[in-house]
């Protein structure tokens, strides 16, 4: 079993709204944010989310951090994947 102190140290994520509460802004202030890129966040199932951590540096930076875009990752197309040949 593992030690509390060895677990990675994971950040929640936190809606529009819990987001524009702690900024004390309204929710479209912070999906502008995110649009401009000023804030970081990610969509899950239809809906943004903030990273405690992209929370605390936007906020570390007095607002003016800009987000730096990550490099995407090619996939193989669908028809390009082979599967196994089912055992019969």
């Amino acid at each position: 079993m593992r030690a509390m102190h060895d677990t990675p140290k994971t950040f929640a994520l936190l809606t529009l709204q819990e987001t524009a509460d702690v900024l004390r802004v309204h929710k479209r202030t912070v999906y502008r944010l995110i649009s401009e890129e000023k804030l970081a966040a990610v969509k899950v199932g239809g809906q943004w989310r903030v990273s405690e951590r992209a929370l605390l540096d936007f906020i570390d930076s007095g607002g003016e951090k800009t987000v730096q875009k990550t490099k995407t990752v090619q996939t193989k197309k669908p028809e390009e994947v082979q599967l196994p040949l089912p055992l019969s």
